[in-house]
């Protein structure tokens, strides 16, 4: 159990350094730079591998996001689904239903009352055409 919660964590915390880059314009090797402490290699991997992936996710999440730009989701929202997109992509070691999971608690917790409903519809679409099984 731990492990999950470990990821978990490490999934909470990228969250925070995607959100503080993308608000602050900046990008996410300027807001780990500023970090008092280094996070560790999940979070690094996480966080890197979501703005690195983004050229790759963003069309995804607009092409399954009706009537929604990009520039109108909330900020947390798109990183969010960004980091999800990044593991289904990128980490096969991961089961879809976590990286479903994971992102809609995350929605849930931190975005508004739609976003987990609305990262899920998005996510569900996207993951249905990526991965198998």
């Amino acid at each position: 159990m731990t492990n999950i919660d470990e990821r978990s964590d490490a999934r909470e915390r990228a969250l925070h350094l995607l959100y503080e880059a993308q608000s602050k314009g900046i990008s996410i090797n300027e807001v780990i730079d500023a970090q008092v402490v280094m996070p560790d290699d999940l979070v690094l991997l996480l966080a890197r591998g979501a703005e690195s992936s983004s050229g790759q996710a963003d069309p995804l999440i607009e092409s399954k996001s009706r009537g929604w730009t990009l520039k109108r989701m909330p900020i947390l929202d798109l990183a969010i689904m960004r980091m999800a997109l990044f593991e289904l992509l990128e980490r096969s070691d991961v089961p879809t239903a976590v990286v479903l999971d994971e992102a809609v608690d995350l929605a849930k917790r931190f975005s508004t009352d739609d976003s987990g409903r609305f990262v899920n519809g998005v996510l569900a679409a996207i993951a249905s055409e990526v991965r198998h099984g």
